[in-house]
């Protein structure tokens, strides 16, 4: 008999050595796979991803076929924290040169625009809508598309200007270029940075025309609307030099420059802040990046940190009754009848401030207002994307909500207009469910 016959033979119980009951290997393979789950949730962010689901479940099926063993025997709870079905959330990308780059455009740009102010009269020229258009439009949306041309030179750009009639009158053409060439920043490296000056007024007149994207809603288009508010501008009050990045047909990045804003956060709107503004203590700017929050800043101290700022919010409103609205001076813009009538039935008793431009997505962010409508006086007016995509994050950043009318969120991706929607409702998240339900009421017979 055998050695090994007789020790197998004396003792039954004892494993046979030569039938493993669990694989070594297949145990190593797990952890492996284990391991390198964790390892990709890490690398994730490297990818720009900012929120991916992770399942689990994929690799008790990987056992399965290994060996047959329960994933839950090896990843005991007691010792790890994983779980079957887990998700890992990822910060949002902070689009660092983006912010950079916009906010100092948005500065070059506004001091053109005080420029124009101080030195030429505040002279215009009509375009064919009817509106006025000054010669700052034009010089600021060629600063600005140089900046975006120099630093993102694939980007899609839409922009309100177009350069016909710059090209139709010498004149005009020639004391635009004398202004644009003249407009710098005072810090050498962010001048730089910015490309410096454009080449000649040639180079002007064909950047200006670079604005003429139809959007949608693929890839990174920037929106540009280099006077928000002409007639503000005009009459000293309240306008905006406003630039908005979308990628895919959502808002990014944003940035408003509100030269005859007061620099400082607190003070509350008043009546008289649409006309007649005074340089001394006024000029800021909003910026935000979406999931980072908006902050302001004096606008001439805008250089090459572009996470330097005060954070913004929304004034918390625990009485509606004592809250104010912000709109548009012109009737042509927003119904001032339905949105008294809104203002009554909310039992809001203060005046509406009407001032122009974004400066009132700005300012409601910031807490020196608490509610902006925009109120539709035409069944077939379109409102334009860049009449709202700075400030529409800017605002929802600081904790506000932003719809139209019938509550749907504003549709940046359809094209150069928002066509999806019909007006503008915003407001502190936490009361915006209220005050669009009122809108609808007082609009019912419209909507």
């Amino acid at each position: 008999m055998s050695t090994s016959h007789s020790s197998s033979s004396s003792s039954p119980h004892k494993p046979n050595r030569s039938t493993p009951s669990t694989p070594r290997s297949h145990l190593t393979l797990l952890l492996t796979l284990s391991v390198i789950v964790f390892l990709f949730s890490l690398l994730l962010p490297i990818a720009g991803i900012t929120t991916a689901s992770l399942s689990l479940s994929s690799i008790p099926r990987l056992a399965h076929k290994a060996g047959h063993l329960s994933l839950s025997s090896i990843l005991r709870p007691s010792r790890f924290s994983f779980s079957h079905s887990a998700t890992v959330t990822m910060s949002s990308p902070k689009y660092e040169k983006e912010l950079q780059i916009a906010q100092l455009a948005v500065q070059r740009a506004s001091i053109l625009t005080k420029r124009v102010f101080h030195e030429k009269a505040k002279g215009t020229v009509d375009k064919n809508d009817k509106s006025p258009v000054t010669i700052g439009d034009f010089g600021a949306q060629a600063l600005i598309i140089s900046a975006l041309q120099h630093n993102f030179p694939n980007d899609a750009i839409v922009a309100e200007e177009e350069s016909a009639k710059l090209k139709e009158d010498a004149n005009l053409r020639t004391t635009i270029w004398d202004l644009v060439k003249d407009t710098k920043l005072e810090d050498a490296a962010a001048e730089a940075l910015l490309g410096g000056p454009i080449k000649d007024v040639d180079a002007m007149v064909e950047l200006i025309d670079k604005g003429n994207s139809p959007g949608g809603s693929q890839g990174r288009i920037w929106a540009i609307d280099p006077i928000d508010g002409t007639k503000g501008f005009l009459r000293g009050g309240q306008y905006a030099v406003c630039l908005a990045l979308m990628i895919d047909g959502d808002v990014k990045v944003g940035a408003l420059g509100c030269p005859n804003l007061p620099i400082d956060d607190s003070a509350r709107l008043t009546t008289d802040i649409g006309a007649n503004q005074t340089d001394e203590g006024h000029g800021v700017l909003f910026s935000a990046v979406q999931g980072h929050g908006a902050k302001s800043r004096a606008l001439a101290t805008v250089n090459l940190d572009a996470e330097a700022g005060k954070p913004i919010s929304m004034r918390a409103i625990d009485d509606l009754t004592k809250a104010n609205f912000c709109e548009s001076v012109e009737a042509g813009h927003s119904s001032h009848g339905d949105q008294a009538a809104i203002s009554q039935k909310l039992g809001i008793t203060e005046p509406s401030v009407r001032m122009d431009s974004q400066a009132k997505y700005g300012s409601i962010a910031r807490g020196a207002g608490d509610i902006y409508l925009r109120l539709p006086v035409s069944a077939t007016y379109q409102e334009k994307i860049w009449d709202h995509a700075a400030g529409d994050l800017i605002v929802r950043e600081s904790g506000g909500q932003v719809t139209d009318i019938h509550g749907k969120r504003l549709d940046f991706g359809i094209g150069r207009t928002l066509a999806n929607n019909k007006g503008v409702v915003a407001a502190p998240a936490a009361v915006h469910g209220k005050v669009l339900e009122v809108v609808q009421e007082v609009l019912s017979a419209k909507l």
